[in-house]
């Protein structure tokens, strides 16, 4: 049997039959197809919704783990040496319920301690030892396609993976949740819209800032001084002073305030780290 005759006797998958079966689609190229689904969606034949899951899935296999992935200055590490009630008291700052763990200067991975585990240790802490309930943990490359990162959780049945650059360093990590964000939209959990703050405070003179906080707001919560010209937003504010539309992990300090990219894609900024009161060696 030819190659093309095998193909063909493949069974197509679902989602690609109900296209057919419900859509005039004369689209020879994904894009086509995108606007194809954008008419369905203008005529009501589907609802918005439907549409970008549609999309969703067109996009998933394209995508990267980078892309989504939590940066390494925003995961919760719970360090290796430390004992029930300092894991205890992390765990009720942030809430999570599975931590990367790490020696004790950061750069090495132990494993992943899940939460619900340390229940077995109420009242009997003195027997705590970590490395009886610490799991190995999901190792997964930026460049990883989400496509392959999904059938991993589902086949390891691990809900968080550990992202490494090339030097096997962790750069972030990813959950099973963020991985079907990428195609069902936001999934709020119990703890979401509890705390929707555009600047939280991260450490002394740190904080995470969402980027369309508008500058005014940036100036009351930090005291900083910035004026207003062509724009209104902090995403502005740094997109001006660097002429262009920054990449993850890049830095500009404007009036002694250091703003250091943490998200962003190919058209905004979307999150940043700014870091106020730098001393000499930080702006070297």
């Amino acid at each position: 049997m030819k190659n093309n005759e095998l193909a063909s006797s493949q069974p197509r998958p679902r989602w690609k039959q109900w296209l057919i079966d419900h859509l005039d689609l004369a689209s020879q190229t994904p894009s086509q197809l995108m606007d194809d689904l954008q008419r369905a969606n203008d005529k009501n034949i589907l609802h918005t919704d439907e549409v970008k899951m549609i999309q969703g899935v067109l996009e998933f296999g394209s995508r990267q783990v980078r892309e989504i992935m939590i940066p390494r200055s925003q995961i919760s590490f719970i360090e290796h040496d430390a004992n029930f009630p300092e894991i205890l008291t992390a765990i009720a700052e942030t809430e999570h319920s599975r931590y990367p763990v790490m020696n004790k200067s950061k750069d090495e991975l132990v494993g992943i301690l899940i939460a619900k585990d340390l229940l077995q240790y109420i009242g009997r802490a003195d027997s705590f030892a970590m490395n009886d309930i610490v799991r190995p943990a999901l190792l997964v490359p930026e460049s990883q396609r989400l496509n392959r990162l999904l059938a991993e959780f589902r086949n390891s049945r691990s809900h968080m993976a550990v992202v490494l650059d090339e030097y096997a360093g962790v750069t972030g990590l990813v959950t099973f949740e963020d991985v079907l964000e990428q195609i069902v939209g936001d999934i709020d959990d119990e703890h979401d819209g509890e705390e929707d703050l555009n600047i939280r405070q991260q450490a002394p003179n740190v904080y995470l800032v969402d980027a369309t906080t508008t500058v005014s707001e940036l100036n009351e919560v930090l005291g900083t001084k910035f004026v207003l010209e062509d724009y209104e937003t902090v995403a502005g504010l740094v997109m001006h002073a660097m002429g262009k539309i920054p990449s993850m992990g890049e830095e500009v300090v404007l009036e002694d305030v250091l703003f250091r990219i943490l998200e962003s894609d190919s058209r905004r900024i979307l999150l940043l780290e700014v870091q106020t009161e730098l001393n000499p060696s930080t702006t070297e």
